[in-house]
């Protein structure tokens, strides 16, 4: 059996080595760190259907697209949300449909992605899924919706960590260097990219073994405090955030031990 890992698990072991043991380890139940709202599931099914579902023959759809996809998926949504997609499908229209010659077909949108990699004779699983992807020059662009009302705020460091990922995996599957990183801001029209280098390979691969050497050898798990630790859903457990922590749950998980695939 391989160690899946995800964009979401490796940032939450940079973060923290001990709140990941928590979360992942010894499976305690706590509050997720990302969580999907059904305006936005909503909008990113909308736009996988715009994109994998026009004929091409015409170089620009009408806003009749946009419409007719948007209301295959408003079951379940208020009138307010519908009203609310409907605002932002259209500021998606005329920011970046409407304003080109002609909207090129992505190589794939609302997909998922499996690579992976051996570190000190452990195998990994890297696992992904990704709004839409593109061609761009000699190489791939990763399309990342964002819909919330509030920008998210990032570290550089931990968008790395989900570049490199993205970049083994999808090279792998591809056969070609993922370029750049473009998070669109759906409410608002903008955009922030990342270019994307061999760096971010390297980084990635340098956190992953990390995680390699506490899953065989060390497992000490050490807790990174900081000002993240008021937002832990693992605090009440932590030696580095309480000076008394609770006993884990009953619900907690043993330790399994390593979980890990060993070359012979």
């Amino acid at each position: 059996m391989t160690y899946v890992l995800s964009a979401a698990k490796l940032q939450s072991y940079y973060r923290c080595p001990m709140a990941y043991y928590f979360r992942y380890e010894r499976k305690v139940p706590g509050v997720a760190f990302f969580s999907s709202a059904a305006l936005g599931t909503a909008l990113h099914q909308a736009l996988a259907d715009i994109y994998q579902d026009w004929h091409y023959q015409d170089p620009i759809p009408r806003m009749d697209w946009l419409e007719y996809c948007w209301g295959q998926h408003i079951s379940g949504l208020t009138a307010t949300q519908i009203a609310e997609g409907r605002r932002i499908l259209q500021l998606y229209y005329d920011t970046f449909i409407v304003s080109q010659s002609a909207i090129r077909k992505p190589l794939a949108v609302e997909g998922r992605i499996h690579g992976s990699l051996r570190v000190d004779d452990l195998e990994f699983t890297l696992s992904g899924r990704y709004d839409r992807l593109d061609w761009v020059d000699d190489g791939l662009e990763l399309i990342d919706y964002k819909s919330g009302k509030e920008p998210e705020s990032f570290l550089t460091d931990e968008v790395d960590l989900q570049i490199g990922l993205y970049y083994l995996a999808l090279e792998q599957k591809y056969q070609r260097e993922l370029k750049k990183l473009t998070l669109l801001y759906l409410r608002t029209g903008e955009t922030v990219s990342f270019e994307v280098g061999p760096n971010h390979r390297r980084s990635v691969e340098d956190i992953i073994g990390e995680l390699a050497t506490q899953l065989r050898n060390d497992r000490q798990w050490t807790p990174f405090p900081g000002d993240q630790c008021d937002r832990c859903a693992y605090a009440r457990y932590c030696p580095a955030a309480r000076a008394e922590p609770e006993p884990l749950p009953d619900e907690a998980q043993p330790e399994a031990g390593l979980q890990l695939v060993l070359s012979i």
